[in-house]
C-alpha cells in the first residue's frame, strides 16, 4: 500500500471529527472518556470555535458528578470557559467574523469546551484580550464575570461603600478584590495564612486570616458580603452587615430566616456571561487594570488529571487550571 495515500484521509478525518472529553454517566473523574466524535455544525446564533485553551472550574466537577444546578442530559461534553478562533458561523450571527480570536463561554448549560472544536453561543463570546495568551484568556470568563455581577449587579455597590469578600484568594475572589478597589470601595478580604500578601497586593484594604482571626470580631456595618465559601462562613456573615445590607453568594442559597432576623437581603445567583460583560473585562485587562492568575496548565488529553486536582486527589494549584488544546 502506498503510505502517502492515507495522509489525505487522515487529514480529512481530523477536519470532520474532534476529540472531546465526554461523560456517559455521572460520577468521579474516572467516568470521563476521551473520545473522537463528529465535528459539530453551528446552528442559528452559534459559532464554531477551534479551541486553543479551555478553563477548568469547580462547576465542571459538579456537572461531571451530577450535582449541577441545571438539568444536564447525558452524554455530555464537559467544559465551559474557552479561548480560540472562530472557524464557522451559524445563521443570524452578525457581530462576529470567521478568523476572530475570541474568549468566553460555550452555552447556558456550561458544557462542550473540553474539545478541539466547540460550539459557542455568539452572545456569550467576545474578542479575546489582546494582551493575554489563549491559555490566560481561557482562565478569565466565568470567574471574572461572576465577580463583576456579584459586586455591581446583585450587591449594587458604589464607591465609598464597604464590602467583605470571603475566599478572596480564589479565582472569583481575586477578581472581586481588584474590581472593588478599582470602583473605589473599601475591600475587606478573608483568606488563609499563605495568601495574605497575594491579596494585599491585589489591593484589599484589610486582610483577615480566617485561621487566626474571626472576621465577625473585625468587621462591623459592611454594606455587602460577597460569599464565595458557603457553609458556616456564610451563616456567620449576617452579623457583620448593616441593616439593609446585602449578602450575595455564588455558592449556595442563604438562610432567608437569618436574613430577615438581621434586616438584610440575601441571595444566591448563577452567573450570566454575555459578550457585553466580556468586552468590558477585556478592556480592563488590556488596560492593565485587572490581573489574571493561571495556576496549572495541562494538555487537553490530561483533563482527567485536572479533575483530580478539583477533587483534591492531586495538589490543587493556586490559580486557575487551564487545558492547552492547541498544543495537544
Amino acid at each position: 500500500m502506498n503510505p502517502s495515500s492515507s495522509a489525505p484521509e487522515a487529514e480529512e478525518r481530523s477536519h470532520s471529527t474532534t476529540m472531546v472529553w465526554r461523560v456517559h454517566e455521572f460520577g468521579p473523574p474516572e467516568v470521563m472518556k476521551f473520545e473522537r466524535v463528529p465535528r459539530p455544525e453551528p446552528g442559528p446564533g452559534e459559532v464554531l470555535v477551534k479551541v486553543e485553551a479551555a478553563g477548568v472550574g469547580p462547576w465542571d466537577g459538579w456537572i461531571r458528578a451530577g450535582k449541577s444546578a441545571l438539568p444536564q442530559p447525558l452524554p455530555l461534553t464537559l467544559g465551559s470557559d474557552l479561548s480560540g478562533e472562530i472557524v464557522a458561523m451559524g445563521l443570524g450571527v452578525s457581530e462576529r467574523r470567521v478568523g476572530d480570536q475570541v474568549y468566553g463561554v460555550t452555552n447556558p448549560q456550561f458544557t462542550g469546551a473540553y474539545a478541539e472544536y466547540a460550539l459557542a453561543s455568539a452572545g456569550m463570546v467576545s474578542n479575546k484580550p489582546t494582551s493575554l495568551t489563549h491559555v490566560e484568556a481561557a482562565s478569565v470568563p466565568v470567574v471574572s464575570v461572576t465577580a463583576w455581577q456579584a459586586l455591581f449587579d446583585h450587591a449594587q455597590l458604589k464607591a465609598g461603600q464597604t464590602v467583605l469578600i470571603h475566599g478572596a484568594a480564589g479565582s472569583v475572589g481575586s477578581y472581586a478584590v481588584q474590581l472593588a478597589r478599582r470602583a473605589g470601595m473599601q475591600a475587606i478580604a478573608t483568606v488563609g495564612t499563605d495568601d495574605t500578601s497575594f491579596v494585599r497586593n491585589l489591593g484589599a484594604n484589610v486582610v483577615i486570616d480566617y485561621r487566626t482571626q474571626r472576621f465577625e470580631e473585625e468587621v462591623r456595618d459592611a454594606d455587602a458580603v460577597i460569599d464565595l465559601v458557603g457553609g458556616e462562613t456564610q451563616s456567620r456573615s449576617f452579623q457583620v452587615l448593616r441593616r439593609g445590607g446585602k449578602l450575595i453568594s455564588a455558592v449556595s442559597n442563604p438562610d432567608q430566616q437569618l436574613a430577615e432576623r438581621h434586616g438584610v437581603e440575601a441571595a444566591f445567583f448563577l452567573v450570566n456571561v454575555t459578550s457585553q460583560y466580556l468586552a468590558e473585562i477585556a478592556r480592563l485587562v488590556d488596560g492593565g487594570k485587572l490581573r489574571t492568575k493561571v495556576g496549572a496548565v495541562l494538555p487537553l488529553a490530561e483533563a482527567r488529571e485536572a479533575h483530580f486536582m478539583l477533587e483534591r486527589v492531586r495538589p490543587q494549584p493556586k490559580g486557575k487550571i487551564v487545558l492547552a488544546v492547541g498544543a495537544s
